[in-house]
């Protein structure tokens, strides 16, 4: 079972997917921030909800800013749905291994800000839509469509059939992260932490873009680079349209 402990994520959850709750512990003392929003919604969506005494909820999870919500796993979407709900140039985010759920939930806040469609994981070597996922997110998962496929490759495979374009980010790359016309049907794909794209997803990608870097440093955080690569798509299709 899932958690959300901070009020804003719950707050969040509760106006895009409040059928994802299915019980929520509030801090009854007084003094706390104010939860009156929280149970509003609580009641207009029939959601149980319990008021209980700090120590009981320190108990169940003591990282709780008086609240507590149990949640259901978030269902993926199935990749037509995604890309059904894109229209004709969609923008998909890929992620190839992302094992860190403080990364996954930081593309994730990015991904949503930038404006994707929809964000495509293997079933295998990938962190899940998890309680960390979704607190690192700042409400940002229940926002986006996030799909799940057995092979990455096969996936895109299927995309580039229906007119994607893959970019590949990665430093050594072909070319630099803007040179790229990102107003057309895209797939920014991201590697893991540790290994970078795996080489027969970089393969399969129709450009490799890099980040030039002025440091000491030879490389960035993957999260950091998806929100470099995420707002040069979202500052191409805003001056496109």
């Amino acid at each position: 079972m899932e958690r959300i402990v901070r009020i804003n994520a719950l707050l969040e959850i509760l106006k895009s997917a409040p059928g994802r709750v299915n019980k929520i512990f509030l801090q009854k003392e007084e003094g706390r921030r104010p939860l009156g929003a929280i149970v509003g919604l609580a009641r207009a969506n029939h959601i149980p909800h319990l008021f209980l005494p700090k120590p009981a909820l320190d108990k169940i999870d003591p990282r709780h800013q008086g609240v507590i919500a149990q949640l259901s796993p978030q269902e993926f979407a199935p990749l037509a749905s995604i890309l059904e709900a894109a229209g004709p140039s969609p923008f998909l985010v890929l992620l190839d291994e992302i094992e860190d759920p403080q990364n996954l939930g930081a593309i994730l806040r990015s991904a949503e800000g930038a404006g994707a469609d929809g964000i495509i994981l293997p079933e295998r070597r990938s962190a899940g839509l998890t309680e960390t996922v979704a607190e690192v997110s700042a409400g940002a998962l229940a926002h986006l469509r996030v799909g799940r496929v057995p092979n990455l490759v096969q996936a895109m495979t299927a995309l580039k059939d229906r007119g994607v374009w893959f970019v590949g980010a990665e430093s050594g790359g072909d070319g630099l992260f803007f040179e790229f016309d990102y107003t057309q049907p895209v797939g920014i794909v991201l590697g893991s932490e540790a290994k970078g794209l795996r080489p027969l997803v970089r393969r399969t990608c129709d450009r490799i873009l890099s980040i030039p870097l002025r440091g000491k440093l030879s490389s960035l955080n993957v999260a950091a680079a998806a929100a470099v690569f995420l707002f040069e798509i979202a500052r191409q299709r805003s001056k496109a349209r």
